[in-house]
C-alpha cells in the first residue's frame, strides 16, 4: 500500500487561504466554509474578493535587473489554488533559489508572505496595499543576535515593470539599509530552471 504524504506548503496555504479562515468566501467571513449559500458564482470563484487580487500586478514571468541594468535573476509568479494564493519561484543569476507563498486574509484584512530559500533563509511578512504599493514587513532574529526588521515593497511602474525594494533595520527602524532593489520586466517565458 502506497502512503501519500501531502506537500506541507500546499496544506499550509489551503488551510490558511481557503480552509479554516473563511478567506475564500469573499466578504462574508462569517460563512461556514463547508456550507454553500447556494450562490453558484461563489462556488466557481471562491477568492473573487477584490482585496484578494491587489497583488495581481506581480503575477507573471519576469526577468529581474538591478538599478544598473545588470541581470540578477528570473522570477515566475503565478496564482494558485483557484486564485486564493500567489506562488513565487525565484532563481538568481548565481543559481540561488527561493519560493514564497502569498495570500490575502479577509479576517485580518491583510496580506501575508512566507518565504524560504535554498540557503535556509526564511521570512514571514504581513501588510497590505498602501497608495498603490504593496508593503509587507516582519522581524527575524539576526545571525549575530538581535532582531532584524524587514520591509519589502512592490510598486507597479508606469512602464509596466515592477520595482521591488527590500530594506532591513537592525535598530528597530531608526535606520535602514537596502537588502535588494530589483526591477521586474515581463518576459514570455522564464529561463530554464
Amino acid at each position: 500500500m502506497k502512503t501519500v504524504i501531502p506537500n506541507f506548503f500546499s496544506l499550509l496555504i489551503i488551510t490558511a487561504a481557503c480552509g479554516l479562515t473563511g478567506l475564500c468566501y469573499g466578504q462574508n467571513t462569517q460563512a461556514d466554509p463547508g456550507v454553500s449559500n447556494g450562490n453558484s458564482e461563489e462556488k466557481n470563484m471562491p477568492c473573487a474578493n477584490h482585496n484578494a487580487h491587489q497583488f495581481d500586478f506581480w503575477v507573471g514571468n519576469w526577468e529581474v535587473k538591478d538599478g544598473g541594468g545588470n541581470l540578477v535573476g528570473h522570477n515566475r509568479v503565478e496564482r494558485i489554488l483557484g486564485g486564493c494564493a500567489i506562488s513565487e519561484n525565484w532563481q538568481s543569476s548565481s543559481d540561488n533559489r527561493g519560493v514564497s507563498y502569498n495570500f490575502y486574509d479577509a479576517l485580518t484584512n491583510s496580506w501575508h508572505q512566507t518565504w524560504v530559500d535554498d540557503s535556509g533563509g526564511s521570512l514571514f511578512l504581513d501588510g497590505g496595499l498602501h497608495n498603490g504599493v504593496m508593503v509587507l514587513a516582519g522581524q527575524r532574529p539576526g545571525k549575530e543576535g538581535g532582531l532584524i526588521e524587514h520591509e519589502i515593497s512592490w510598486t507597479l511602474l508606469d512602464d509596466g515593470r515592477v520595482k521591488q525594494h527590500w530594506r532591513a533595520s537592525r535598530d528597530g527602524g531608526k535606520s535602514w539599509n537596502d537588502a535588494f532593489v530589483g526591477f521586474y520586466s515581463r518576459v514570455e517565458k522564464v529561463a530554464n530552471r
